[in-house]
């Protein structure tokens, strides 16, 4: 399963987020620290939304905070209710939603208030199918704008710290410092992109939300081309449908005073980023396979961005190799044996104890995901082994597929090692046992 890259770009007027405040510290607290959940190179975090927590993506590459798959949140209430229209990343039609003003957030001792949200009708768009746990939402701009925002990937945890000299000149002595700005309420650093051995200045969207590594627009540079050493292959899903697009390794990426060699870099195709307006000069973008390899804090206010290596800054860049994609698609109720706990039963006084074992075990039943292929790389192992889309999986060399998480199969696909995979699918009603290699094309 190639990871999970899920992108909100909107085509609405940014000038209705200028009213809100952003999060603001209580009075005697400078600090708040937010442990995150950390999958397929993107960020989760719990915030209360009028009271009611919610799951939120953090994405530094949206402008505003959007609520989705909120059928089991019926308690939330929101005042202000007006009908819009979204669009975005990928190549369908607008959809439907909602704009809802006067609301609160609030993460610890940070609150918002006179908040701005936007909701997504749309039961079909559902990340939490993609990455396997419930997620309501996602938030950007307002939750960077007035903070410094340290992200400690290693350690999955968030500290916020009160924007003031004294917090600023602590993270100059530890971090690098690099200039960035801030457009239409996203950051922006420019760094270099060197592809068949021609380098050039590449100004990036820095999009915590995009768990690739680079994302370069042909269209929008005469110099950005494709290598010919590359594939197709399925980037995402926008609000306006499937991202489609090109997969290759370009010779270097240099960010401040940080390089990286033979990089993976995405190139989407032009009717996948039609509907996305686009601030001057902008090629791309830069995203978690990259910044995960820092500790990274946002200075939004002052417009500078800190960087400190941590251990995963060499660690190399892969890919999905199988050219499946999958997702949760439900839950299914499995039967379990579990160890049977046995009572002491007085016997005699010369044999004081003995356990009652008329049976070790008993049966239980919890309920497991359920996965379902739902692209097919062209060309691909998995397409020439013949997996299809809509295929079940049952079991991953020979382990039941429910005992994986959506983040461990991500895992097995994206191997160094060309191994063998053997799996069991249903479909139509119809066991299949499929066995295919893992190849390295880049």
């Amino acid at each position: 399963m190639k990871k999970a890259i899920i992108l909100f770009f909107f085509l609405l007027s940014p000038l209705t987020i200028l009213a809100q405040d952003g999060f603001e510290f209580s009075e005697k607290v400078d600090k708040v620290t937010i442990p995150f959940k950390f999958i397929n190179n993107l960020i989760f975090i719990p915030i209360k939304v009028n009271g009611v927590e919610l799951f939120f993506l953090l994405d530094s590459g949206v402008e505003e905070t959007i609520l989705f798959s909120l059928e089991d949140k019926k308690e939330i209430k929101f005042s202000n209710v007006e009908k819009i229209t979204l669009r975005g990343l990928g190549s369908e039609d607008a959809i439907e939603g909602l704009k809802s003003t006067n609301n609160v957030l609030e993460i610890g001792a940070l609150k918002a208030k006179k908040y701005l949200l936007y909701i997504v009708l749309d039961d079909d768009f559902n990340l939490s199918s993609h990455v396997g746990i419930p997620v309501n939402g996602i938030i950007g701009y307002q939750f960077f704008r007035n903070n410094l925002v340290e992200i400690n990937y290693d350690k999955k945890r968030i500290i916020v710290n009160r924007n003031i000299e004294k917090n600023r000149k602590k993270t100059q002595k530890k971090f690098d410092k690099v200039a960035i700005s801030i457009e239409r309420l996203k950051p922006y650093i420019v760094s270099t992109v060197t592809i068949d051995s021609v380098a050039l200045p590449a100004k990036l969207l820095i999009d915590i939300g995009n768990s690739d590594a680079i994302w370069l627009f042909e269209n929008r540079s005469r110099v950005i081309k494709v290598p010919s050493k590359s594939f197709e292959d399925y980037l995402g899903k926008g609000f306006s449908g499937d991202i489609e697009g090109k997969r290759a390794r370009i010779s270097k990426f240099k960010i401040a005073a940080f390089e990286f060699h033979n990089p993976i870099a995405a190139f989407p195709d032009s009717s996948s980023i039609r509907n996305v307006k686009m601030v001057s000069g902008r090629v791309g973008s830069v995203g978690s396979e990259i910044l995960r390899r820092f500790i990274v804090v946002f200075d939004y206010t002052n417009g500078f961005l800190y960087l400190k290596k941590n251990r995963e800054y060499n660690s190399p860049f892969n890919y999905n190799k199988s050219g499946v994609e999958i997702q949760h698609n439900g839950l299914q109720w499995v039967q379990e044996t579990v160890p049977l706990e046995t009572v002491p039963t007085v016997v005699s006084t010369d044999n004081p104890f003995k356990l009652n074992n008329t049976s070790d075990f008993k049966y239980k039943f919890n309920l497991k995901p359920v996965y379902e292929i739902t692209n097919v790389r062209k060309n691909s192992p998995a397409a020439n082994s013949g997996l299809q889309k809509g295929d079940i999986i049952i079991s991953i060399n020979k382990n039941p597929g429910y005992k994986y998480s959506l983040q461990e199969i991500n895992s097995l696909f994206k191997s160094e090692e060309e191994k063998w995979i053997t799996l069991e699918i249903e479909r139509e009603g119809q066991i299949h046992k499929i066995k295919f290699q893992l190849q390295n094309i880049l």
